[in-house]
Parts: structure tokens; C-alpha cells; sequence
């Protein structure tokens, strides 16, 4: 019997969560503006998908209380934070209201209209070209249509559930 014959089981959520935790990435703050109001989440599930045209995506889960607006807008934003701005990840992490996480650092209007942090390591504000559903989340595409760079700020990581700083 060929193995691809056979049943795999998928691995446990905890074991999968636990092993993803050493998979280190850098730490966005993901925005937009729907019906007026400002919007945003923490991400980590951030990716390049081409060059050209420039396209990212970002992964949402469908449950989050800002997840009705994202699938709404047209706009987003990803701003990459750098050390220092852990409070702000910390906030956007889904503690804190909607409402009161832009309290938290300096924004400021983007092209589009959607949040772009100031002082942020990197900012990719985004048009939504794409969005797929996959398990418990939704993946939107978005073509990069502005991007404001901080070359004196180092960016923000986040491995095995901690902050560095780079």
C-alpha cells in the first residue's frame, strides 16, 4: 500500500500552536476605516505574495470584533511595529475595545483614509484585490498602493510568545 493511500491524522491543536510559537515573525497592527469608524487588529500571519504587482495578505480570524469591517472595506493597512511599541500590540491583541485601542500610539490619515501608525518601523496601506475563506480565518489580499518606510526604527518580533526587539 503507497503511503499517500493511507489516512495521515493532522497533528492537535496544542501541538500545532506550540510549534507555530517558534515560528518568528515580525509584529503588524492591521487597520482600516468602515462606516466612520477606525478599526484594527494585532497580526503575525503576514506575508509578501509577489512583487509585481506588490500584493501581501493577511490572515483574520472570522471571529474577531473587527472582522465585520475588514470584510467590508475596501482599504487596510499593515503597520509594522518596532520595540517599544509592545503595549500598542498588546491592545490591538483584542484586550482592549475597539474603540479605545487607537488611543494607543500617534495615527495618522492614510492615502486611503485607513489608520497608518507614525512612527511605525514600515507602513503598507493596501487595496483589497482578493479574500479567501481557509479553517477559522479569512485571507485578504491586498495591492500595496503606498508604503511609508522608518529607516532610523528597527522592527518588533514576536517568537516563543515573547518580544524582540532587533
Amino acid at each position: 500500500m503507497d503511503i499517500f493511500d493511507q489516512p495521515l491524522e493532522i497533528v492537535d491543536r496544542a501541538a500545532f500552536r506550540n510549534g507555530m510559537s517558534r515560528l518568528g515573525s515580525a509584529v503588524s497592527v492591521v487597520t482600516t476605516v468602515f462606516g466612520g469608524k477606525r478599526y484594527g487588529f494585532t497580526a503575525s500571519a503576514v506575508c509578501s505574495v509577489s512583487d509585481t504587482p506588490a500584493t501581501l495578505l493577511v490572515c483574520i480570524n472570522r471571529t474577531s470584533s473587527c472582522f465585520p469591517a475588514f470584510d467590508n472595506a475596501r482599504h487596510f493597512c499593515v503597520n509594522t511595529l518596532t520595540p517599544g511599541q509592545e503595549e500598542i500590540s498588546d491592545v490591538f491583541g483584542g484586550k482592549t475595545s475597539v474603540a479605545d485601542r487607537f488611543v494607543f500610539g500617534e495615527w495618522e490619515k492614510g492615502l486611503t483614509g485607513v489608520p497608518v501608525l507614525a512612527d511605525a518601523s514600515v507602513s503598507f496601506e493596501c487595496e483589497l484585490t482578493n479574500a479567501i475563506e481557509q479553517a477559522t480565518h479569512r485571507v485578504f489580499f491586498g495591492r500595496v498602493i503606498n508604503i511609508r518606510e522608518n529607516d532610523e526604527k528597527a522592527t518588533l518580533f514576536y517568537c516563543r510568545r515573547r518580544y524582540f526587539g532587533g
